[in-house]
């Protein structure tokens, strides 16, 4: 039963990264190693973020998953996490070619490289547990949470880097870049004041994270058919 429990776990978080690649297109153009690349930029990315906490924000207790909200550490840890956004431009500019391809190679990548690091071993060790927990169930529906966002914030940053996106939509590329990167100030906080459950709080923040990127899809599709893409 819980070798049962943990196939359907495993299955549940990385199936939808599959499916994402085989059916992407991403298999036919052979990006199978830039997704791997990716997933080696992420992980040296999160060992700086790790030297810059361990540094500057010693008190380590503040920033962990079960301590209480606090506003101004939250605030601190997603001005760290800035530097996502900086590892991840950088795998945007070390894979070649143009369109979706690019997008969703570097998306897929970064947030597969986050999944296995951050669930491989808690599914392993928990899932595989004598008893039964739906907290690994929310947690393998949140990495799918996750897998939009990145998917959306890798065609925010090629998007802020484009000279031809119209004027209007420039203002609306930043502030939904400022809202992805302090995600965890204004939507844990909103969560938190609301006393949310876990099955709630799933939901909002996969309502939410879909709203970002349908509009994050309907801008990059605007520059798309304009440029030919």
């Amino acid at each position: 039963m819980t070798l049962y429990h943990f196939g359907n776990c495993a299955a549940l978080v990385y199936v939808p990264y599959y499916f994402t690649y085989k059916y992407s297109g991403l298999s036919e153009y052979g990006a199978f190693w830039k997704c791997v690349q990716a997933g080696g930029i992420y992980v040296f990315t999160q060992l700086c973020k790790m030297l810059v906490l361990a540094t500057f924000f010693p008190d380590t207790d503040t920033f962990s998953e079960g301590a209480p909200f606090n506003f101004i550490a939250e605030f601190l840890r997603c001005s760290v996490d800035l530097v996502d956004f900086l590892g991840l431009a950088f795998v945007l500019s070390r894979i070649p070619g143009k369109g979706h391809s690019k997008l969703i190679t570097a998306g897929l990548g970064w947030a597969t490289a986050e999944v296995i690091l951050s669930r491989g071993l808690m599914l392993w060790v928990g899932a595989r547990g004598a008893e039964f927990s739906w907290i690994y169930i929310q947690k393998c529906l949140e990495s799918n949470v996750l897998l939009v966002q990145h998917l959306s914030s890798a065609t925010l940053l090629w998007l802020f880097s484009r000279h031809d996106l119209e004027k209007k939509f420039v203002p609306v590329v930043i502030i939904l870049l400022i809202a992805t990167s302090y995600r965890g100030v204004w939507l844990e906080g909103t969560l938190h004041a609301m006393s949310a459950g876990p099955w709630l709080a799933l939901a909002l923040k996969a309502l939410i994270t879909s709203c970002m990127g349908v509009g994050t899809l309907h801008i990059y599709s605007g520059l798309a058919q304009q440029i030919g893409l």
